[in-house]
């Protein structure tokens, strides 16, 4: 959900979405959303619909709703990449995933990567600069380290020489 503010533009009121930042590394608001800076710039036809055009009016980049995302530059439906991605988190092949979704399993494999490196660059900005005391780290290595499972023991592997 997009919301907007208007402002009078040449041909009426402009709105500005305020939940859309600017993705231009240079830009001064880049990654600052709410500032007003951003305005729709237009509409443009897709094969699975029509997309937003946005424009900065700091930096005068311009962009589309796509962006820094990992549906960018793609001509797939977003619900059939989706789709794809839920398959392949559940566990399913990416041959099979390819031939229920009608596409080549290269087709697969380059929406689970982009995904993959969609996440990483995520969780670069999201996860930086977390301070986790000490504490949690021990507890959480206790937990991990003091896992065993009574009353399933391996008898053959207690003899000498068996590995």
């Amino acid at each position: 959900m997009l919301h907007r503010v208007q402002q009078m533009g040449k041909r009426g009121p402009k709105p500005r979405f305020l939940d859309v930042a600017c993705p231009n590394e240079t830009c001064t608001l880049f990654g600052i959303a709410g500032k007003g800076n951003v305005t729709v710039y237009g509409t443009y036809e897709r094969s699975s619909g029509k997309g937003r055009k946005f424009v900065c009016h700091t930096c005068k980049n311009t962009f589309c709703d796509r962006t820094n995302t990992p549906f960018y530059d793609l001509r797939t439906s977003e619900e059939k990449v989706e789709m794809a991605l839920k398959m392949a988190m559940r566990g399913m092949s990416v041959s099979g995933i390819a031939e229920i979704l009608n596409v080549k399993p290269s087709t697969v494999s380059t929406w689970v990567s982009r995904s993959g490196m969609h996440s990483e660059k995520v969780n670069e900005v999201v996860l930086k600069n977390i301070e986790t005391p000490k504490v949690e780290i021990d507890k959480a290595w206790t937990f991990v380290g003091k896992k065993h499972y009574p009353g399933k023991t391996n008898t053959k592997t207690k003899e000498l020489g068996s590995g």
